[in-house]
């Protein structure tokens, strides 16, 4: 469960610190729990999810499932698996659905999920990501180290 301390807004200066914030949330996780990741391209989502997983303690590396919509991480240390999915390109929530995701015995986190967890879950974690709008809408510079803000909110 995300102790109520990390609700709400957090200022994300760095790369680092986003990996960070994400391995104190996986540290609380814990089966059943549901985290819905929203951002724009480059915002820090994928950076997130990896320090979850090494705050769960699950076998790496995680990247992302864009191409696959969904990965498995399984525990190194006897707890719950990550399952992290993309539902990007899904038309619906019973696209997600008909993924047949382990949720109940698992850390679920699904990016672009706003909007389709709805269908599949009583309750989650919203994560909004934001990222300086400006410059670094360009393409080629999306992966500059700019501040990022967080705001983690619980949904039942």
């Amino acid at each position: 469960m995300v102790p109520d301390e990390l609700l709400g807004t957090h200022e994300v200066p760095t790369a680092a610190l986003m990996e960070d914030l994400g391995r104190r949330l996986g540290a609380r996780l814990e089966a059943g729990d549901m985290l819905v990741l929203t951002g724009p391209l480059g915002a820090g989502k994928t950076t997130l999810t990896r320090g979850i997983g090494e705050g769960l303690g699950v076998r790496g590396p995680v990247q992302s499932p864009t191409f696959v919509i969904a990965r498995t991480h399984p525990s190194l240390r006897g707890g719950a698996p990550l399952i992290h999915a993309d539902a990007y390109r899904l038309g619906d929530a019973g696209e997600l659905e008909d993924l047949d995701l382990d949720l109940d015995d698992s850390v679920t986190i699904v990016e672009w999920g706003r909007g389709l967890v709805e269908q599949i879950a009583d309750e989650w974690w919203d994560v909004e990501i934001v990222r300086p709008v400006g410059e670094a809408d360009d393409a080629e510079n999306l992966d500059l180290d700019a501040p990022r803000t967080v705001v983690i909110t619980r949904h039942a």
